[in-house]
């Protein structure tokens, strides 16, 4: 598993326990991979630049 991948599902999981709190899992998901794909493309950003 690429270290990529593992922050997009990290990402997922922090979001949709953060929607549970609020009772909103599902959106909380989606946030939390919308999240993880710009932190992803930045890890990549920053790998290329090295």
């Amino acid at each position: 598993m690429k270290k990529e991948d593992m922050v997009i599902y990290g990402c997922v999981i922090a979001g949709a326990g953060i929607g549970l709190v609020f009772d909103a899992a599902i959106p909380g998901v989606l946030v939390g991979l919308g999240l993880g794909y710009v932190l992803k493309s930045g890890m990549a950003t920053k790998d290329r630049e090295e």
